[in-house]
């Protein structure tokens, strides 16, 4: 054995917390501090192997420095193929980077001349999902997956292939996550935290397959990090940090039954980290003896805390070399090389050591094939015939998923060629014949340079854009759309020049019952001045049976009530788009502080006569012509706002006679709703959030299933059935979700604070301490919803059917500012940027506003507040009869779903979309959205593709393409 310490490996001074070999054995990277961010430095491995090359001027020692991490780098790991460089830091951040192609050497900002970089290193992409340090990362077998754990207790695989895909999240621990390793025929991934426990995960559905906390129960939290090691035939899993008898031990976990019988013993303080020889050997044969079959065995490096150094073969039941005292401090991690027979080994006394091993003191390491033989005799494969299907260990029970993944694979295949065709032309008119060093030459000729008074020379920097030729594409961030928009800008954005604005659509000619118009096919316009003037606008008085929205479009079992609806004499308004007649309209100016009104000129409208004041001659003002349909009105005393936060704006309550009580706010509260199946409701408020919000919490526990949803208002009370559950908060929202918990409506705006809350069946009676809601002025779009926006950023639409004014945007609501979908839009999906949902809560969805929240929120809350964002968007695209926003929204949505394993909700979601298979007469399913016309089961048939992605819900897909198949031959 030969030991090595190069001195001239250094952070100059600072802690290397992580070191790794790269797989052709030509060079290494190293990563930990630097003088004020993260440092990632990348070496050549020659001036290491050979002392004629380390003195030799001409071989460079560093060949690239990256200090793109703002803070402390904790791990660094090349991918089996060594074309990518994984690095995680207390950044919370995860960085891949990949070598630059076509672009020379070139100096280290902010250092001296002398230091260059010989190889050019790029970001291609940042992974950004944990809220905390990231601790460690792993490359799975062949690539496919990317795993990273953070001291937020949290394990994220990433999708290596389609970065920054996440494939899963791990959530189990309950202390910080500072170890990974992958099992080497790739079926577990394992993890060690500071909760005294080692965890094995199944990668097949990424749940938890053990949980071993016996050898760990003395252990403290006293290392940096937990770096485990699985042997490379897989049999043995080996910890970190272990206690036996009160000594510090690496435990060794058999993987048959996953038993604690062994341990390495020997070091004086806690084990940091383990690692495993990539080779399994077999004793040498002398020369001249003739060959005797030997025992495979393997070779493990243990690293502690005590500055030692142990190296341990399985076939010996004591070490095969200890060192003592090889650093100043505290070992952090251990690297072999490819043949197995170097080792690299980093301290946190900022230095590195290389032992070379011969193969006399090893042993013969077995051939690929050997060992790929020894896999398929104990587990039946190996990572040889292992492809990226495979790796899931899920056996593929319907062909069709077959079919729909390689035609996925087959259309990103066409996608990926024509962006790459349409990027190598852009370069070529951009070189325009010249080769890139000469474009680099002249563009550094336009510099500018001076100099000062005492010789000095200053050079202005220059941007030089990016010249690499390479497959990826920089992503700071994702590609979130930004939708334009602001509560104040709606009524321009909503409009368009009266010149295009005009429409043979009467969004009111058809009655409020029927089918709407396609929206698809038509711009969006707030008002369309070629409506008949019978027509009438909206409903002042309306009967209706109770609920009746949520059993005709959310629900199949409930029954439709006898009696249709009476509608009662409207107020109509004689609106002319081409003459110069315009009704001056009564306004309230509310002031969301004191609710001032300010008296304005105003027609006095009187039963069904209205007055139409004629305006001066002439072409008539453009902001007149974009203004929105009014909407008649009756002057009411204002009611004094139920709280003091919420201004009672263009609600207006006339003076009740009787004021019910209404209940008071709890800090929780549980209740049992129904008996015949057992639901109850537990309720939390005040629930800590991000920059001090508070949200609410509403957990529903159901025949041994839970869900929980996050309300950004105190509950004051709630209640359930069997079919439905429905709350009220203390800003007097009322929400409904199913039985599931998906929300069924967007959050309905009650005229006063509530008193009393029943639900029987699919029927809530919500009891008000007042009565009466008349808004005075409003917005109509295209389909003749209207909408309106308040001063304090909250938009509301009107839901004709229910008579209540429905919350469509609130600038102010965290769950839409910490809601993270972006990794659930596709490429291919339509903008809806024109939308009226877009239009009136655009400002709510920009990039930068999200990119600044997601950083600080829990991870754990985010999850829950993304699947509120979506189904809130799902329910207002509804309501607002958005067809294109809703088909948006609806994909986006079941992509999350998919991704975050969310079998529950997936299931209902797609037995509302199929329906009925056989025709019921007592069925109030409708085959339509009531958006546009979509048909629910066309729906249907574009999810199956998303749901064929997921190997884990074949069995769902199989269910529901089977039943679409069926009924397609009725």
């Amino acid at each position: 054995m030969k030991l090595l310490k190069p001195s001239w490996v250094s952070h100059n001074g600072k802690p290397i917390f992580s070191v790794d070999i790269h797989p052709d054995g030509t060079k290494f990277a190293t990563g930990g501090q630097g003088e004020d961010s993260g440092k990632v430095v990348i070496w050549n491995m020659a001036p290491v192997l050979r002392e004629e090359d380390e003195k030799n001027v001409n071989i460079p020692k560093m060949l690239c420095q990256m200090d793109n991490h703002l803070a402390c780098v904790n791990c660094v790991r090349w991918s089996n193929t060594g074309l990518y460089l994984a690095s995680g830091g207390d950044d919370k951040l995860v960085m891949v980077w990949k070598r630059a192609a076509f672009i020379g050497p070139s100096t280290v900002f902010g250092s001296s001349s002398k230091l260059a970089n010989v190889e050019q290193w790029r970001c291609v992409t940042i992974l950004r999902n944990h809220t905390g340090d990231v601790m460690d990362v792993a490359w799975s077998p062949h690539d496919v997956w990317l795993a990273s754990c953070s001291v937020d207790n949290t394990i994220v695989i990433w999708n290596a292939r389609k970065f920054p895909e996440i494939v899963a999240s791990l959530k189990g621990h309950t202390g910080l996550v500072k170890g990974l390793t992958w099992d080497p025929v790739g079926k577990y991934i394992a993890s060690q935290a500071d909760d005294h426990s080692l965890k094995v995960w199944r990668t097949m559905d990424w749940q938890q397959e053990t949980n071993i906390t016996k050898p760990f129960n003395e252990c403290g939290g006293t290392t940096h990090v937990l770096r485990l090691s699985w042997s490379p035939d897989g049999q043995y899993l080996v910890s970190a940090h272990a206690m036996n008898n009160s000594g510090p031990t690496a435990q060794i976990i058999e993987r048959d039954g996953w038993k604690t019988n062994m341990d390495f013993v020997g070091h004086r303080k806690a084990v940091t980290v383990v690692k495993f020889n990539p080779k399994i050997f077999k004793k040498k044969q002398r020369n001249g003896s003739s060959p005797k079959p030997s025992c495979p065995y393997c070779c493990c490096a243990v690293g502690s805390k005590d500055r030692s150094l142990s190296v341990w073969l399985t076939s010996l039941k004591r070490p095969l070399v200890v060192i003592h005292d090889l650093f100043d401090k505290s070992i952090m991690d251990i690297s072999w090389t490819l043949n197995g027979l170097g080792i690299l080994v980093c301290s946190m006394d900022g230095t590195v050591a290389y032992l070379n091993f011969s193969q006399d003191e090893l042993g013969d390491p077995l051939n690929e094939d050997e060992k790929n033989a020894i896999h398929q005799n104990i587990y039946g494969k190996s990572l040889a015939i292992t492809t990226e299907a495979q790796l899931s260990t899920t056996i593929i029970e319907n062909p069709e998923m077959l079919k729909y993944q390689q035609e996925r694979q087959r259309a990103e295949q066409v996608n990926h060629r024509m962006t790459h065709e349409a990027q190598a032309h852009k370069l070529t008119s951009v070189v325009n014949g010249e080769s890139l060093e000469d474009i680099r030459k002249n563009l550094l000729k336009k510099q500018v340079e001076t100099r000062t008074a005492d010789g000095r020379r200053r050079i202005t920097p220059l941007c030089i854009a990016q010249l690499d030729t390479g497959d990826f594409s920089p992503a700071l961030f994702n590609s979130v759309p930004i939708l334009p928009g602001s509560a104040s800008q709606l009524t321009s954005q909503l409009s368009s020049d009266s010149n295009t604005a005009t429409s043979n659509l009467d969004p009111l000619s058809t009655p409020l019952g029927s089918k709407a118009p396609d929206d698809s096919s038509l711009p969006f316009s707030p008002l369309h001045l070629s409506f008949s003037p019978s027509n009438l606008l909206l409903t002042t008085s309306t009967k209706m049976e109770p609920m009746k929205a949520l059993d005709s479009r959310f629900t199949e079992r409930s029954k439709v009530m006898p009696g249709s609806p009476s509608f009662t004499k409207r107020k109509a308004l004689d609106v002319d788009g081409g003459d110069n007649q315009l009704e001056k309209r009564k306004a309230l100016d509310v002031d969301g502080g004191d609710n001032q009104v300010e008296k304005r000129k105003a027609l006095d409208v009187d039963g069904g006569d209205n007055q139409v004041e004629k305006r001066k001659k002439g072409r008539p003002r453009k902001m007149d012509a974009k203004m929105m349909m009014p909407v008649s009105h009756q002057t009411f005393q204002q009611a004094t706002p139920s709280s003091e936060k919420e201004p009672c704006c263009v609600v207006a309550i006339p003076v009740a006679v009787l004021k019910l009580p209404t209940p008071t706010p709890q800090k929780a509260f549980t209740l049992q709703v129904s008996t015949e199946p057992p639901v109850y409701l537990e309720v939390e408020n005040d629930v800590s959030a991000v920059s001090g919000a508070k949200l609410s919490q509403l957990r529903c526990s159901r025949e041994g299933r839970e869900w929980d949803t996050l309300l950004p208002s105190r509950v004051i009370t709630a209640a359930g059935s069997s079919d439905v559950v429905a709350v009220a908060c203390e800003d007097r929202m009322l929400s409904v979700f199913s039985a599931c918990g998906r929300r069924l409506l967007p959050a309905i705006l009650l005229p006063a604070t509530m008193s009393a809350l029943h639900c029987s069946g699919f029927y809530v009676m919500a009891l008000t301490a007042c009565t009466e809601c008349t808004v005075s002025q409003s917005l109509l779009t295209q389909q003749g919803v209207p909408v309106i926006g308040l001063s304090n950023g909250k938009s509301y639409c009107f839901n004709s059917s229910l008579e209540t004014w429905n919350l469509i945007a609130d600038k102010q609501d965290s769950l839409v500012q910490c809601a993270d979908f972006k990794n659930c839009i596709s490429s291919q999906d339509a903008p809806v940027s024109q939308g009226p949902l877009a239009l009136t809560q655009g400002h709510n969805l920009n990039a930068g506003r999200l990119a600044s929240r997601l950083s600080s929120t829990p991870h754990h809350l985010q999850h829950g507040m993304t699947l509120v964002f979506l189904e809130n968007q799902l329910a207002s695209a509804l309501t607002l009869r958005s067809s294109t926003e809703y088909h948006y929204w609806l994909l986006i949505y079941a992509r999350f779903l998919v991704t975050e394993g969310s079998d529950y909700r997936l299931r209902e979601l797609c037995k509302d979309l199929l329906g009925p298979v056989h025709k019921s007469a007592g069925s109030a399913w409708e085959p339509t959205t009531l958006v546009g016309g979509l048909r629910k089961r066309d729906l249907l048939r574009e999810l199956l593709p998303v749901i064929g992605q997921n190997l884990h819900f074949q069995r769902l897909f199989t269910e529901y393409q089977d039943q679409l198949e069926l009924l397609g031959n009725k």
